[in-house]
C-alpha cells in the first residue's frame, strides 16, 4: 500500500495546524540530503532559499523543505525545520556547527479562519519534530490546514482542500524506481479529474449548492480572478533515482504538467505554483519516464488534497 511522499527512502513528513487560526506548516525532511531542482510557474510566488536549488548554486544539496500557510509571515516556518535539523546532527559542517539547507515555500490562506493566525519558527519546529516515515497524513492538516480551491466568485463559493499524497511506481526495466508527490492545494481555480475530464471540486454556483460553475468559463466570460497573490498550489516531488541538479530540475518542470492537467485555470496571475523535486538514493532511469511518471502522481496528490478534505471553516469539503 503506497505511503505517499514517504515511499522514497529517507523521505520523512511531518504536520503542525492551528485548527482555530486555520493555518499550518508541513515539514519534508531528508536530513542525509537530496539533489534538488525547483520549477516555479505561478505569477505570485513567495519562497525562500530556492536560488540553493539552481544548478548553477554551489550547494549540491538540500536537507528539508517546509511548506506553510500564512502568506509572507509563513516563511518563519522553515527557521524552526532549520533549527531542528540543526540539532539533530544534519547539514553542512563548519567550524562544529551544522548549517542545514532547507528552501520554504508559502500559500494564502488569510482570507479563512484568522488572518492574525500564521505559522511561526515554533510551529515550523513542531512540523519537523512530528516528521516519520508513516504513510503521509492527508487532508486539512499541515500546509493543507487553510487551504481552498474554486475562489473565481468568492471564499462563498469556494470548496475545501488540503494535502494529498501518491506515488507512481515504474517497470519493466525501470523496476524498483518510483516517484512521489505532496501537494498543498490552494488554487483559485476548479479541479478536474484528468482521466475522464470531470470537474471534482472547484466554485460552487450557490454558497448553499455544490454545484460546480466551471471556472474556466467563467474567466472566459470576464470574470474577474480576484485579487493577485491570493492563491497557491505547493508540490514537491521526490524519487529513488539518481539526479543531477539539472536532472532535477527537470523533473520539477516535468512534474508541473501534472498540476496544469489537473487545476484549471492553472498558473494566473493570482497564483504562486511551485514544484520542488528531491532526488535519493543510486537508481538509474532516463528523465523522459521519470517526467511521465512526476506528472502522473502529482494529479493524483493534488485530486488526493481535495477528495481527502473535510469540512472546515464553513467551506464544505468533499470527505464530510
Amino acid at each position: 500500500m503506497s505511503k505517499g511522499l514517504t515511499d522514497i527512502p529517507g523521505i520523512k513528513v511531518g504536520h503542525a495546524s492551528d485548527f482555530e487560526g486555520l493555518t499550518g506548516c508541513t515539514a519534508i525532511l531528508c536530513e542525509a540530503g537530496a539533489v534538488a531542482g525547483a520549477d516555479v510557474r505561478g505569477s505570485a510566488s513567495g519562497t525562500e532559499e530556492f536560488e540553493v536549488m539552481n544548478p548553477l548554486h554551489v550547494a549540491d544539496r538540500v536537507h528539508g523543505v517546509t511548506l506553510a500557510g500564512g502568506s509572507a509571515f509563513g516563511l518563519e516556518a522553515a527557521s524552526g525545520v532549520r533549527r531542528f535539523l540543526a540539532e539533530k546532527g544534519a547539514g553542512f559542517a563548519f567550524g562544529g556547527a551544522r548549517i542545514p539547507i532547507v528552501p520554504g515555500a508559502i500559500l494564502f490562506d488569510l482570507g479563512i479562519g484568522k488572518a492574525t493566525a500564521r505559522p511561526n519558527r515554533e510551529m515550523g519546529e513542531a512540523a519537523a519534530a512530528a516528521a516519520t516515515d508513516a504513510a503521509v497524513k492527508e487532508g486539512a492538516l499541515g500546509a493543507g490546514t487553510g487551504a481552498t480551491v474554486g475562489k473565481i466568485l468568492g471564499m462563498k463559493h469556494a470548496m475545501k482542500s488540503g494535502v494529498g499524497s501518491a506515488t507512481v511506481w515504474l517497470d519493466g526495466e525501470l523496476a524498483g524506481i518510483r516517484v512521489s508527490a505532496l501537494a498543498a492545494v490552494n488554487a483559485l481555480g476548479d479541479i478536474r479529474d484528468p482521466e475522464n475530464g470531470r470537474l471534482v471540486a472547484g466554485a460552487r454556483r450557490s454558497p448553499d449548492g455544490m454545484d460546480l460553475a466551471d471556472s474556466v468559463r467563467l474567466l472566459k466570460r470576464g470574470r474577474s480572478p480576484g485579487s493577485p497573490g491570493s492563491n497557491t498550489t505547493l508540490v514537491v516531488l521526490a524519487t529513488n533515482a539518481r539526479l543531477n541538479k539539472v536532472g532535477a530540475a527537470k523533473l520539477a518542470q516535468l512534474g508541473s504538467l501534472g498540476v496544469a492537467r489537473t487545476i484549471q485555470p492553472v498558473w494566473t496571475m493570482s497564483d504562486g505554483d511551485v514544484v520542488i523535486a528531491l532526488s535519493l538514493g543510486a537508481g538509474a532511469a532516463p528523465l523522459d519516464p521519470l517526467g511521465v511518471a512526476a506528472a502522473e502522481a502529482v494529479s493524483r496528490a493534488i485530486l488526493r488534497a481535495v477528495r481527502m478534505a473535510p469540512t472546515l471553516g464553513g467551506v464544505p469539503g468533499l470527505a464530510g
